[in-house]
């Protein structure tokens, strides 16, 4: 088998054999699925998943008028998020420590067993709410912290898919710079940096039209909306792991010599 895939092919995008056009594809991806996630998580859970700035600004509302409770939950979602940061870069160092070709697919692997048990058991909020809630909320901020640090690994924090404002932040200092007006003799031209730009767009592009998709597809279909999304990232770390899995590599030992 080759040492490097074509980056058309998506079930490849996850491979350690990293460039910037499939840290692209694979941002774009994500950002769709997280997108979807987020938009159909608030109708299912009535908050955004993926906003820890939000979420810790509740915890210190809630404090100041004394709703302990609920401080306490945000506060747990807020740990859930760190958790599932945590959890990608462990998998992730572990993986490359051992050349796993999979090292970038296995916390997808992850992902997507939470989004098919979010799907298919999703019904059981409607009946006990009251305790699947609460956990729903944990589960939902675990995923976009566990996928938010993979490509923000993946890109050297280049990429960001949970979130927009730092990228439509990024996107208006471009656009200011674009249309500066810069003098003839202005020794140091004000030059806006096209191709962050385009990447910033293409990725607020895929989290908006996945959030339309999320949303419409929950309103329609319910929990089982999720379900389509776990078998994308099925497809985007299928090549590594399979690899890995006939390679006899799925759990080796770290090789002589590193540490």
């Amino acid at each position: 088998m080759p040492t490097a895939h074509p980056a058309h092919h998506p079930h490849w995008w996850t491979d350690s054999h990293r460039s910037a056009l499939v840290n692209l594809r694979l941002g774009a991806c994500l950002s769709f699925v997280a997108g979807a996630i987020n938009a159909g998580g608030f109708l299912a859970v009535g908050q955004y998943t993926s906003h820890m700035t939000g979420m810790l600004s509740s915890v210190t509302d809630h404090l100041a008028l004394g709703e302990i409770r609920l401080a306490v939950a945000g506060l747990l979602a807020l740990l859930a998020f760190v958790g599932g940061a945590m959890t990608t870069a462990w998998m992730v160092n572990w993986s490359l420590r051992r050349q796993l070709r999979s090292a970038f697919a296995r916390p997808l692997i992850v992902e997507a067993a939470l989004l098919l048990v979010f799907g298919l058991f999703g019904a059981a909020i409607n009946f006990f709410s009251g305790l699947f809630m609460p956990l729903t909320v944990l589960v939902l901020c675990f995923i976009m912290g566990l996928q938010n640090a993979l490509i923000t690994k993946i890109s050297n924090a280049e990429i960001r898919t949970t979130h927009v404002t730092g990228l439509v932040t990024d996107i208006g200092i471009e656009l200011g710079k674009m249309v500066y007006f810069n003098r003839a003799d202005a020794p140091n031209k004000i030059v806006a940096n096209r191709r962050k730009l385009r990447i910033h767009l293409i990725l607020v592009g895929c989290f908006f039209t996945g959030g339309v998709v999320g949303a419409v597809g929950f309103k329609a279909w319910g929990y089982v909306t999720s379900v389509p999304l776990a078998l994308v990232l099925v497809v985007l770390f299928w090549g590594p792991v399979v690899h890995d899995i006939r390679s006899g590599r799925i759990a080796p030992r770290v090789p002589r010599g590193v540490r």
